[in-house]
């Protein structure tokens, strides 16, 4: 630290700081149009002008660095009189109607202090872009400060706008046209965050009464945002400044699409149905009626007839009463949730290896990375923020980047290999770059000696492995295989990043073992800029599951074998010992008339699970469904009996577990609507009408919080209060503890070594054939999040308003089929009509969907296969072919 003075007031500083940061430390305003904190100063502006004494001439404070003992001046007459004319100057653009309707603006607000009145015209009706739903676009407002460019470039990457001509003429457009839509805008409202002037605001031009933060209730990536309040409603949202995972950004999900929460269909009070109709209920006959049934069930056909599901949009409280209500109230294991279909192979797998089923690393580490290897995944549409940051460190921080991924995603446009593998192929990759590593003596011995088990075993299996071998059966140039395999091994510390394209199919548990192994034999575990770091994709899908929504773990992911007993002396009660079935073994149980009974929070599994014909015929033969969500899904209006309205993450207080292992807090910002409650009141409620109630009595979601840290010892530290400022990553064993950043740095939590996983590769039974030639994969895109439930409430849905089909112009000529035609897909499992995208990113035999719209039904073509270790449903790889619809006008899916 060093000291100065500004304006005679004594300052400390960290070394390096600026002027403008060290004033700002100590509560001092330097004005500063053209500066954002998220970007480099480029000092345009002049308006942070301040003399340095002994110095002479004047200095931008937001480019000057501090100096030990230096005194500064940052307001005198003659700086006064010059910010003044500057601000006169930049006046004559601003209109007198924008400058009243967004006083909160910058420069606005620079103007009021100064005295300085605006002089400028407002734009005509035509000169306004609102070409992309969600910005409005006024360029006569714009005073060329260059922070829509600057924090375009760094920080989102896309580099939409550009400045043009010079001097007096130059001005600012994006780069590929005059409107924002055909610049390459991704919606991530970063611009019009930054912007000091009207020329860049939201849409819906809506002005907040006050500011609250939370965390984001989309991807795991667990963005804090701020949400703008007025009259009691969500009227704008904003990145939170300077909070570890985001760094302040958004994508356009947690930037747009809050207004789910207030939307007109939300179920505002418990209905049951009663023939084919539902009819509204008070809480209490709902409840009542729940109870008894229920009660009826397990005592007719036990307690494992009956199934709960929780939701990863749930906060960690909730999460942890619904497996407890399970092993309590009904008595049984059968708890699930979605990390069943995503990413509970990675979990199994990691635990089985390193001992603990969780990411490895920070995201931080991206930045420390000199090699990142994406697996699997499409973080810039899937994880936008994350794709953002390595993105940027690939252009900007000199990584290298390796591409794992059938399709030609964004960052394998950049990448220095892309291995466009044919889906399925994971493991025969694996083991050839393995197989490379080894024999050119790229491992780590040092390491492997000291922290790795059956390296012997694990060299043998892979030795036959040659990229030859592995580049016929996945398609790609053996030469890509090794320069993959030399990249990651020597050019380290290297980052590796998977999603759903490797855990979705059924060798997904390992396939992600085969990441860890080659984690381990290059020596990138337990370093900074390493590590093995799933891409989580629900919000709190880590936190849910790690609750011990699982029928095989307790909360903790303690495994129920071992900790059984020590629950049972926590929770005063004598818990099930019977294994229990997981998500899709309820689903086998229903279709053999087994399962009787279910509990579904917050989870359309109607529309989501693969084999969706499959998936409702098993749901249909089911007595009791009983639905906890905020609107009535495609689970509840076809297979429902009793609707329980639940409350919105805005709408309630508790906490997230984000991809990166980091607790952070969900705060009430509005009241829920009509008499919606919050899961855990609805769980405890219940349990009160089966007779739990002193097992369920919490005065708030914190008391059910600072349970969890009792029965969780590796989260005794992190309480409420310290997670008021910024959230904490477990392990957190103790209150002075400060989060565990980076595991495995010393030891793995089963002992000091980790052992090696030989792995051969099974072919999927999904194979192309002349009936079913083309290989299609499911997954998400940019806009739109699942099957639609919050996203398509939203002004997002201008921007993608159905699924479409990918396909490779090749395919696209051999078939006829024009862009925007509609074509049906049909697998050996059922149909979908799609319309058409012809995408040069998609090779010939590959086709690519989403399943955000469900009435596109796009799981009726996925099929029954499954990870033969977790029973995870294989999205990634099924066999279809693809008809022309020549009666079916062309659709707009863009």
């Amino acid at each position: 630290m060093i000291e100065c003075r500004i304006d005679g007031e004594r300052v400390s500083a960290e070394c390096g700081a600026t002027i403008l940061e060290a004033a700002a430390s100590a509560g001092i305003e330097i004005p500063a149009i053209c500066h954002d904190s998220r970007c480099a100063s480029t000092g345009s502006c002049r308006m942070c002008l301040v003399e340095i004494q002994g110095k002479e001439g004047l200095f931008t404070a937001c480019q000057t660095t501090v100096e030990d003992g230096m005194w500064v001046a940052t307001r005198n007459s003659e700086l006064d009189k010059y910010r003044e004319t500057e601000l006169k100057w930049y006046a004559a653009h601003i209109s007198p109607a924008a400058f009243a309707a967004y006083p909160d603006k910058p420069l606005h607000r620079m103007m009021r202090t100064h005295g300085v009145v605006p002089a400028g015209k407002a734009a005509k009706p035509d000169e306004v872009d609102c070409s992309m739903p969600q910005l409005r676009v006024d360029m006569s407002q714009c005073i060329d400060c260059l922070r829509c460019v600057n924090i375009c470039e760094q920080v989102q990457g896309e580099s939409v706008w550009h400045e043009i001509s010079r001097g007096d003429r130059s001005h600012i457009v994006p780069k590929r046209g005059a409107l924002l839509s055909e610049g390459g805008c991704v919606a991530c409202g970063a611009c019009v965050e930054s912007c000091p002037t009207a020329a860049l605001i939201d849409a819906t031009g809506e002005q907040a009464e006050s500011w609250a933060r939370t965390t984001c209730a989309y991807c795991g990536v667990g963005c804090e945002l701020e949400y703008g309040l007025s009259s009691g409603d969500i009227v704008a949202s904003r990145p939170a400044a300077g909070r570890p995972v985001a760094k302040g950004h958004a994508c356009a999900k947690g930037r747009y699409s809050f207004d789910f929460a207030h939307s007109e269909d939300r179920i505002l009070q418990p209905q049951v149905r009663v023939g084919n109709d539902w009819q509204p209920a008070s809480w209490d006959k709902a409840l009542s009626s729940a109870a008894s049934r229920l009660t009826a069930i397990v005592k007719k056909h036990g307690p494992d007839a009956i199934g709960i599901l929780a939701s990863s949009r749930s906060t960690n409280e909730d999460s942890y009463l619904a497996q407890k209500f399970a092993r309590i109230v009904i008595g049984t294991n059968n708890v699930d949730c979605c990390a069943r279909v995503c990413h509970t192979p990675t979990a199994a797998a990691m635990k089985a290896i390193l001992g603990a089923g969780a990411a490895t690393n920070s995201f931080d580490d991206i930045e420390r990375a000199s090699t990142i290897l994406v697996a699997g995944a499409n973080p810039l549409e899937c994880h936008p923020v994350i794709g953002a940051r390595i993105r940027q460190q690939v252009l900007h921080g000199g990584s290298k980047l390796i591409v794992i991924d059938p399709r030609r995603t964004g960052l394998a446009e950049i990448a220095t290999v892309h291995l466009a593998l044919k889906p399925g192929t994971d493991i025969a990759l694996q083991n050839a770059i393995a197989h490379v590593i080894i024999t050119e003596n790229l491992h780590d011995p040092n390491f492997i000696a000291a922290r790795v088990e059956d390296f012997g075993a694990y060299a043998e299996n892979v030795c036959d492995w040659t990229p030859e071998r592995a580049a016929e059966i996945c398609e790609i140039p053996a030469d890509d295989i090794r320069a993959a395999a030399r990249i990651y091994a020597s050019e380290g510390p290297a980052y590796c990043a998977h999603g759903l394209g490797i855990t979705e199919h059924v060798q997904g548990t390992e396939g992600v073992m085969g990441l860890v192994n080659l984690a381990l034999i290059t020596g990138n575990i337990g370093k900074p800029g390493t590590g093995i770091n799933p891409l989580r994709g629900q919000n709190n899908v880590q936190g849910t599951a790690h609750m011990g929504c699982d029928p095989g773990i307790f909360a903790g992911a303690q495994p129920v074998k071992e900790a059984r007993q020590a629950f049972e002396q926590a929770w005063d009660a004598k818990l099930p010992e019977k294994q229990g079935l997981h998500l899709m073994q309820m689903m086998d149980a229903a279709a053999a008339d087994k399962l009787k009974a279910l509990i579904v929070i917050g989870y359309d599994i109607a529309a989501t699970l693969a084999n969706e014909s499959e998936t409702a015929r098993a749901l249909s033969k089911i007595d009791l469904i009983i639905v906890v969500d905020l609107f009535k899904t495609e689970t509840a209006e076809r297979f429902g009996h009793i609707l329980l309205p639940a409350a919105s993450s805005f709408e309630k207080d508790g906490s997230f577990m984000n991809a990166e292992r980091r607790i952070q807090r969900v705060r009430k910002l509005v009241d829920p609507p009509g008499t919606a409650r919050a899961d855990w009141q609805i769980i405890c409620d219940l349990a009160k009408h089966m007779g739990h109630q002193q097992s369920f009595t919490y005065a708030s979601p914190e008391a059910v919080w600072d349970e969890i840290r009792v029965v969780w010892p590796a989260a005794a530290g992190i309480s409420y209060d310290r997670l008021e400022s910024s959230g904490l990553q477990w392990p957190c064993p103790d209150v002075d503890h400060p989060g565990t950043t980076i595991l495995h740095q010393k030891a793995f939590p089963h002992g000091p070594r980790a052992r090696l996983r030989p792995l051969h590769f099974r072919p999927s039974p999904e194979v192309a054939d002349k009936d079913f030639p083309i290989l299609l994969s499911t997954g998400r895109n940019l806009y739109q999040f699942n099957v639609g439930t919050m996203t398509r409430r939203s002004s997002l849905l201008q921007l993608r308003a159905t699924d479409r089909l990918d396909i490779s112009p090749q395919d696209a000529a051999d078939l006829g089929i024009s862009e925007g035609e509609t074509a049906t897909i049909k697998s050996r499992y059922g149909s979908a009509t799609l319309p058409v995208h012809i995408e040069n990113g998609i090779r010939k035999g590959r086709a690519f969907t989403t399943f955000h719209d469900p009435a596109r039904h796009s799981n009726r073509v996925t099929g029954p296969h499954r990870d033969r270790m977790v029973g995870a449903p294989e999205y990634k790889l099924t066999a279809v072919r693809i008809d022309r619809n020549q009666a079916q006008p062309a659709i707009d899916a863009s």
